[in-house]
């Protein structure tokens, strides 16, 4: 009985083995999570502390006439520069033409514009942001003539609409009498017809003043 005891056990712990090798095999080796995952949290990022800076409207607006190359001779050769004309207004009564020159094209921006605004010219509008009369003036060769035209908006070209629009005139017309395709000096006859303008809208011109007289 005792031998029949000790094959009963021998007979047994190798199955055992086996079943317990199968049970350890047929486990996928892709489910077992050898590392511990991480909850990772969403990044809820927090408004910034600072203040939202609003950009203050510039006080003058400005636009580019023209941009050239200059030359100038000297004994090794040629020295190249840009010089810049732009426009420079409020929209309210108050232009100016101004001229700039420098080795780089933003120097001689920066240039023009700062000319413009020394120098400026005033005038008054009328109520429909017109002129009160017809007006002519001549600069260099360039000739003028502006006219108020109710109704019909700014009825010009060139540097001289750039200098009405800038000037806050809404209702006028323009037209240049000469052939002079000089942006500067017609940006500039423009500017001086503005200045022949009677301050207000009450006040006699030159001309009739010299007639009643």
């Amino acid at each position: 009985m005792e031998e029949t005891k000790e094959k009963e056990i021998i007979e047994e712990t190798p199955t055992d083995r086996a079943d317990s090798e199968e049970i350890l095999v047929s486990e996928p080796i892709a489910d077992i999570d050898l590392v511990p995952k991480r909850d990772f949290k969403k990044n809820i990022r927090k408004p910034g502390r600072r203040e939202t800076r609003v950009r203050a409207k510039p006080e003058f607006d400005n636009k580019l006439l023209e941009i050239r190359r200059v030359a100038r001779v000297v004994s090794g050769g040629r020295r190249f520069s840009f010089a810049a004309s732009i426009v420079v207004g409020d929209r309210k009564g108050r232009v100016g033409v101004g001229v700039g020159k420098a080795g780089d094209t933003p120097i001689a921006i920066d240039k023009a514009l700062r000319n413009g605004k020394k120098n400026m010219t005033t005038f008054t509008l009328t109520q429909k942001s017109s002129i009160p009369h017809s007006v002519e003036a001549k600069y260099g060769a360039s000739r003028i003539m502006l006219s108020p035209a109710p109704g019909k908006g700014v009825v010009a070209g060139g540097s001289v609409r750039a200098v009405l629009e800038l000037a806050g005139i809404t209702a006028v017309s323009g037209k240049i009498l000469s052939r002079s395709k000089n942006k500067i000096n017609n940006a500039r006859a423009t500017i001086k017809a503005l200045e022949k303008l009677r301050r207000k809208v009450g006040e006699p011109t030159e001309t009739s003043a010299l007639k009643n007289s």
